[in-house]
């Protein structure tokens, strides 16, 4: 959030987001598959999540640069998380950036099946655990 403090200009927040898709290390091509792909993007978002030692590890990318680093933004709050927290995650900082206010409604739709994609790679690994 703190990147976006007297930010009141959009250009200047799109600007602050594709820079944070941009520092985002660039997904391995193996992990570039149909399996990865996140439905319900306009554009491709891939994301990868890996459980060791209990928490997961994600990382993403995408071939368009707001979508990467919108991306990227979820990937800085949720990598490294347990699966629970990761389900009971608050992302205020979405709505206190104002980022829903200024997305398309098809980016907004994107942003929406990213955090789901995550939120089920939990799911699946808190259910493996209990197992």
């Amino acid at each position: 959030i703190e990147e976006f403090e007297g930010l009141d200009d959009w250009m200047d927040r799109y600007a602050v987001i594709i820079e944070m898709g941009n520092a985002m290390p660039p997904l391995d091509e193996q992990y570039k598959t149909p399996d990865n792909l996140i439905d319900g993007c306009q554009s491709r978002v891939w994301l990868q999540a890996d459980y060791t030692d209990g928490v997961i590890h994600l990382q993403a990318d995408s071939d368009a640069l707001i979508v990467k680093g919108i991306v990227s933004m979820l990937v800085r709050v949720l990598d490294g998380q347990s699966p629970r927290d990761i389900l009971n995650a608050d992302l205020y900082f979405i709505d206190r950036i104002g980022l829903h206010d200024h997305l398309s409604p098809t980016r907004s739709n994107g942003l929406v099946a990213m955090v789901k994609k995550i939120r089920s790679y939990a799911l699946a690994y808190t259910m493996a655990d209990h197992e």
